[in-house]
């Protein structure tokens, strides 16, 4: 129970890396505010934590909204009394090649990945600085923050913008005991690796499912892509005390698809 008594928020919970890193933080005792755009994922995955005998709240938000997530942060402080821990991973993606992309595709991956964890950043320090007693900023990055990949060009410069801001939120708010870091999973067998698939498919890249993740995933030094069991060990570090004195750090969690 490292997190016993702790109060943390997880946007894209609903789903995937999220709904993992959500349930092993009530497994570990947190109080978890369950944040997603799609309420009904973001419900469930509450009632499977409350099941299970954990506290959890379940909250719609938008965070390319800043009303939104101010209304998410008030929801979990008017719940729970206080907001340790947040993890900002809500995130989109798709296939799409340098020359393809257009201004649009841009600024949907760029509104969400990048503006959505400034905004969450914000609103959470905020909090954080009121309330006095330091905190805990994680933020969902990528190996595709570390380098640039052919398929999602833009997704890419999304991650990398993730990191910067991290390191830029470690300087900004170390004094006042808050801690900003990221983690950067590789292939991760989810349903947006799923949705990826069927892009790559589509677009005459690949011929069969599978077949993108067997060919990202073929030079894994551990010989396999990741489950989200893979990645919350490292999540509930970060949010843990065991983490204190690390902040502005990137820290793949790929399987050693990356090695820097």
């Amino acid at each position: 129970m490292r997190l016993e008594g702790k109060s943390c928020l997880v946007t894209g919970a609903g789903r995937g890396i999220g709904r993992g890193i959500a349930a092993r933080l009530a497994a570990e005792g947190a109080a978890v505010g369950v944040a997603d755009l799609d309420a009904p994922s973001a419900e469930a995955v509450a009632r499977e934590i409350e099941s299970a005998g954990g506290t959890a709240i379940a909250i719609r938000v938008d965070v390319t909204d800043r009303d939104s997530v101010r209304e998410m942060i008030d929801a979990v402080v008017g719940r729970f009394g206080r907001l340790d821990v947040v993890f900002n991973n809500a995130g989109v993606s798709e296939v799409r090649g340098l020359l393809d992309i257009r201004e649009e595709d841009w600024h949907r991956i760029m509104n969400v990945n990048g503006l959505g964890v400034l905004i969450c950043m914000q609103e959470a320090a905020r909090q954080m600085i009121a309330q006095g007693s330091g905190g805990k900023i994680v933020n969902t990055a990528s190996i595709a923050g570390k380098q640039g990949y052919p398929s999602n060009p833009h997704y890419c410069a999304s991650k990398f913008a993730v990191i910067g801001l991290t390191q830029a939120a470690a300087r900004a708010f170390g004094s006042h005991g808050i801690t900003a870091n990221a983690f950067c999973p590789g292939v991760v067998a989810t349903e947006l690796w799923e949705q990826l698939d069927r892009e790559f498919i589509e677009r005459g890249e690949t011929e069969r499912p599978g077949q993108a993740m067997e060919e990202f995933g073929a030079g894994i030094i551990l010989g396999r892509v990741s489950e989200p069991a893979d990645i919350v060990g490292l999540a509930v570090f970060l949010a843990s005390s065991d983490s204190d004195y690390i902040t502005g750090q990137a820290i793949n969690v790929d399987g050693g698809m990356v090695l820097d």
